[in-house]
């Protein structure tokens, strides 16, 4: 998830997380030179919201404006449009760049680097409408026959945690479908919700939607104590559906550590990072991370481009070690057991507790929560596109992600990356657009 960078401390000051104390990572084993296999699943996540305005002025509920006006009136394009043209320079053009050399390079040499994106619908659409050299910048990586797309939500939102018949869930997946095939020729076969957001009955949903496999954190209450990420596992209940765990430790190592002077394993090399990998026990190893990671949240001057340069060629130089697409490991390795997580027991990648309480953990964040999620029927009653492109934009978890309360780090990188002075402005600017929302369709209801 990305967000406006607007404090003036460092992002890996905010996000020096406990296990980032140790000088290794937890899980690596030892006496791995030469042994089992590990296939390296290295993902990326480019997600851009549209932003509510914080200067929003209601209109009579009344009044009609066109569809792009209308759309503006709620959502800051100016702020939008500047964050995403700075993140573009900063971090997309530079990282898919690199990303396509590195490939082909590793091409020339015999042992391919892979990578794998989750590109939600909402950044496509900037990508269209501010910078489409980034969309030539994919259709490239997708030529190499190096890369896979992911599936997601088009609109990065919480619909999954609706529960029902999943209706809502399911068409925003149809329409990430539909933009996949349109801008990049491609049926992704592999899903990742929103931030990982997992459960069992998530599970048997995207299976009904044909996909063969789904990514999820690698944590409690998913593993017991003793249990290790690195491997595929299948999803409780279901037939075909395979998981692949993310390893956030050594994600994090990347995503959140990297420039962190504190940290006893600081500097970062990829030398060392590839040392690492090859020690770590398994069949499959998941690194799957924002891309703003490279030039945004740690910038070009903290070498993370270096990192990213010389990763491939430090992994190529072990013989155990290879990286492979989500869906050649899934067709490689047979699951360990199912995996059971209740509904209630949602997990994901977000903070600490790794569940549902980035979005839904006080009462402002719940109360937006229900009334953007009660206004699924009367939107979808008025049978059109413009109110229901609106409402599916609020829908979009930044939004709660801004409003978070919690004390700590975790509350301090909340609000390090919101456009907002604090959770509370975050939430009277939601609440602004969303009242006069849901007074705008009971209005045209009424008609």
């Amino acid at each position: 998830m990305v967000r406006l960078l607007r404090d003036k401390k460092s992002f890996h000051s905010l996000c020096n997380r406990p296990e980032g104390k140790e000088k290794l990572p937890k899980d690596l084993g030892k006496g791995h030179e030469g042994g089992e296999a590990l296939d390296l699943c290295l993902c990326f996540e480019a997600h851009q919201p549209y932003r509510v305005r914080g200067d929003f002025h209601p209109l009579k509920p009344s009044v009609r404006l066109g569809a792009s006006r209308l759309f503006w009136s709620y959502f800051d394009e100016a702020l939008t449009k500047t964050i995403f043209l700075r993140i573009s320079k900063e971090c997309y053009e530079p990282t898919f760049e690199r990303l396509l050399l590195s490939i082909e390079e590793s091409k020339a040499m015999g042992k391919p680097f892979k990578v794998s994106f989750s590109l939600s619908g909402l950044f496509l659409e900037q990508c269209l409408n501010w910078n489409e050299k980034l969309i030539e910048g994919l259709r490239s990586l997708a030529r190499t026959g190096c890369v896979e797309f992911i599936e997601e939500t088009y609109y990065h939102s919480l619909a999954s945690l609706y529960g029902g018949d999943f209706e809502e869930f399911r068409d925003q997946v149809e329409d990430h479908r539909k933009i996949m095939a349109k801008l990049l020729n491609v049926k992704p076969r592999v899903f990742a919700n929103t931030e990982l957001l997992y459960s069992n009955a998530i599970a048997k949903v995207v299976e009904s939607m044909g996909y063969g496999g789904i990514f999820a954190e690698g944590v409690s209450p998913i593993l017991k104590a003793w249990e290790s990420p690195n491997y595929v596992y299948s999803a409780d209940g279901c037939d075909r559906l395979r998981v692949l765990l993310r390893n956030y430790r050594l994600t994090d190592d990347i995503a959140f550590r990297f420039s962190s002077k504190s940290w006893e394993a600081y500097p970062l090399t990829a030398d060392k990072y590839a040392d690492w990998l090859n020690a770590t026990p398994g069949d499959c190893l998941v690194i799957f991370m924002d891309i703003e990671t490279f030039g945004e949240h740690h910038k070009k001057e903290t070498g993370i481009f270096e990192f990213l340069e010389w990763l491939p060629r430090k992994v190529a130089e072990y013989d155990r070690l290879s990286f492979k697409t989500p869906s050649e490991i899934l067709e490689a390795y047979e699951p360990k057991r199912p995996l059971k997580v209740p509904e209630d027991r949602v997990v994901s990648w977000a903070d600490l507790e790794r569940d549902t309480s980035a979005w839904l953990g006080n009462s402002m964040q719940r109360l937006c929560f229900e009334a953007v999620k009660d206004l699924e029927a009367p939107v979808k009653g008025l049978k059109d596109d413009v109110p229901l492109r609106i409402w599916r934009c609020l829908q979009t978890s930044d939004h709660l992600y801004y409003m978070a309360t919690k004390p700590g780090e975790s509350g301090q990188v909340h609000g390090y990356f919101s456009p907002y002075k604090d959770p509370y402005m975050a939430f009277v600017a939601f609440v602004r657009v969303l009242t006069h929302f849901e007074a705008s369709i009971a209005s045209r209801l009424k008609l």
